[in-house]
């Protein structure tokens, strides 16, 4: 057996097993709502009767995501990029992001981007981590702010003693592998990570963009489920609902959907009916949100997908 295929092999076995898992959850999806088939069916009905002016709110909302993910990968990247091209680039891989699981398709949009664009692929594959690692820390600290200011909304898992020891022991097992050779191995990448994120907050241009804009993308997202929820009359105020959706997509993104489609409808609509919602209004909130945010923009998006590699800018 060659080295390529050695190391085919686990990425073979990985897919299969994703793929089953993303099967799993679909067929699960599919079984609820055929189970809870008039409660759908009902929030389709008050979602096309809802107040025009906040939807119109929700879609205007929706349009500002794609510049401002545009403008938290510029701000990750040192060099300037071509903007239009960039926004397109954004639009294409949110609709590559709904066809490819666990956000595949748009760190492979964004890195071919940028590697067309005449970054190395160590540099492009480097500043789409960036990007999202800081999406995933303001994420996580919206989170806690919002958790604080809405006590009784989430409540944390108990741990046991036993998960706590286990967690240690793996944790001081890793340390110790990575104490011996590996270490030396795997001490270059992210020492050349971190002199990259340097050199980026280096530029306080390029930090306000990576931040700003992955900021105003995550609250935007929020402020278009709340601008739905406001049309359907969703008896939750906004932090609460912003709340919810921060947790139910953070806890979606766990299982390999594409674009949480059906593990984010589930879990988001659980959410709000177990803080209060009634069932309909709930299911309203989320078709509407799914509907702005996935399935218009998913053909005019993987049109321009297509345009753009057919120019070569992908």
């Amino acid at each position: 057996m060659t080295s390529e295929q050695f190391l085919a092999a686990p990425r073979r076995r990985r897919a299969y097993w994703n793929a089953l898992l993303t099967l799993a959850v679909l067929v699960a999806v599919v079984w609820l709502a055929r189970r809870h088939w008039s409660v759908l069916e009902t929030g389709a009905v008050r979602l096309a009767v809802a107040d025009r002016g906040w939807l119109f709110l929700a879609a205007a909302a929706t349009l500002v995501t794609w510049p401002c993910s545009a403008l938290a990968l510029q701000g990750a990247v040192p060099r300037r990029l071509p903007p239009g091209r960039l926004v397109a680039g954004q639009f294409a891989a949110s609709a590559a992001n709904h066809v490819l699981p666990a956000g595949l398709g748009a760190g492979a949009v964004n890195l071919r981007f940028l590697i067309r664009c005449g970054m190395p692929i160590a540099a492009a594959a480097t500043a789409v981590a960036v990007k999202g690692t800081a999406g995933a820390i303001l994420r996580g600290a919206l989170i806690a702010v919002l958790f604080a200011a809405s006590p009784g909304v989430l409540h944390l898992p108990h741990v046991s003693g036993g998960v706590l020891i286990a967690g240690c022991a793996a944790v001081a097992a890793a340390i110790v592998l990575l104490s011996g050779p590996l270490r030396l191995r795997c001490r270059r990448a992210p020492a050349a990570a971190w002199a990259y994120v340097v050199a980026v907050h280096a530029r306080p241009v390029r930090a306000a963009a990576l931040w700003g804009g992955s900021l105003a993308f995550v609250i935007l997202h929020c402020a278009v489920l709340i601008a739905v929820s406001s049309a359907v009359e969703l008896p939750l105020p906004p932090a609460r609902v912003a709340l919810l959706y921060l947790a139910a997509s953070t806890a979606a993104a766990l299982l390999p959907t594409p674009g949480g489609i059906g593990s984010l409808d589930a879990v988001l609509a659980l959410a709000l009916t177990a803080a209060g919602a009634p069932a309909t209004v709930a299911a309203s909130a989320v078709l509407g949100y799914r509907l702005l945010t996935v399935w218009l923009p998913l053909i005019p998006g993987l049109i321009v997908l297509a345009v753009l590699v057919r120019r070569g800018a992908l």
